[in-house]
């Protein structure tokens, strides 16, 4: 079965060896695709590959579905993948695919009340770019509305959040997937996908808006971020909010060695930047909306107890009542426990 390079779905599994023009061998017979190695083919310039007929169980195989999420958050993932992998071979995007893509995830959001519930679906260790930019552009969504934004204004803001990575379309696998640190030249290589995608994104035909926050999501307010160390004033809006949702997500997920953080860690270390790096009002709208949303749920305390949250404490937000088995524990008297994880009830 013959298929295009942009037609592959992950699972798909090769039938031959893979060459490139210059006869370099890129992928081995029986290999199964991963998002990765779409990326790869791509980047060797190679049109068609021949593939075993796909199952109907196997159509599909690794994307979120298989991890409980909604079907509507399969097809918009594939939506930003077509997205990124044009992005990847043409250096430039279709602006009316980011727009059927994103008009059916906002009604998907607007359905949605338990943000809580939809965080820790879509809560994963193994992100990779795609799920990653869809997280970003989900949360941001929500904290532009918690903030007061009009409706067209969220959109505007979730499309900036979803297409925050685009320009890591244009960096080197090699340095996209290193399992541990990065040298200093290839952190540099890194950080220069802001640039790329502030470029991409003006190319394709979107506003400036979107392009200044793909250029400015790792700015920070206290100047200690890149690529030009701006301070608060010369941030846009519209990226303080982006930058919230990416690092929050970014804490979420275990990286070079450092283990995954649960829920109500993160979120308190998130809570922390609100008081230099982050922008405060963002961060309160955040922990400000989602703690409530704590109650009913079941959370693991730092002593590795397992409760169910009972009432939030109106002053102070991460120190709730918490029922363990036939007992109370209220936080907010037990200073030393804390939030650890939350879990979907």
């Amino acid at each position: 079965m013959k298929v295009h390079v942009t037609d592959l779905k992950p699972g798909d599994c090769l039938l031959y060896d893979t060459f490139n023009a210059n006869g370099l061998h890129v992928l081995p017979k029986g290999a199964a695709i991963r998002r990765e190695d779409i990326a790869s083919l791509l980047r060797h310039r190679i049109d068609y590959v021949d593939i075993e007929l796909r199952s109907a169980g196997a159509v599909g195989a690794g994307r979120a579905t298989d991890h409980g999420l909604h079907e509507e958050f399969d097809q918009i993932l594939l939506g930003y993948e077509s997205v990124f992998l044009e992005a990847l071979a043409q250096g430039n995007f279709s602006k009316s695919v980011v727009e059927d893509t994103l008009r059916p995830f906002l009604e998907v959001l607007d359905r949605q009340k338990d943000v809580v519930s939809l965080l820790l679906l879509l809560d994963r260790d193994d992100l990779d770019i795609y799920e990653h930019s869809l997280q970003v552009g989900l949360l941001s969504y929500y904290l532009a509305s918690w903030l007061g934004y009009s409706k067209e204004e969220r959109y505007q803001i979730s499309c900036a959040g979803l297409l925050h990575d685009i320009g890591k379309s244009q960096i080197p696998l090699s340095i996209l997937n290193h399992p541990g640190p990065l040298t200093s030249l290839e952190a540099e290589e890194l950080k220069l996908h802001t640039h790329f995608g502030y470029d991409m994104i003006r190319r394709s035909g979107l506003d400036e808006t979107t392009a200044l926050v793909a250029l400015q999501h790792h700015e920070y307010a206290d100047g200690s971020g890149y690529p030009g160390r701006l301070d608060r004033s010369r941030i846009h809006p519209f990226t303080e909010i982006v930058t919230v949702a990416n690092v929050y997500f970014g804490l979420s997920t275990s990286s070079q060695g450092c283990s995954k953080q649960g829920l109500g860690t993160v979120l308190r270390r998130v809570h922390e930047l609100g008081f230099g790096q982050l922008n405060g009002n963002v961060v309160q709208a955040l922990t400000g909306h989602l703690l409530p949303g704590f109650v009913g749920k079941q959370v693991q305390l730092s002593n590795g107890e397992t409760g169910t949250i009972v009432m939030i404490n109106p002053l102070d937000l991460f120190k709730p009542l918490v029922k363990v088995n036939d007992r109370f524990r209220d936080l907010s008297r037990e200073r030393s426990l804390f939030m650890d994880e939350v879990f979907v009830s």
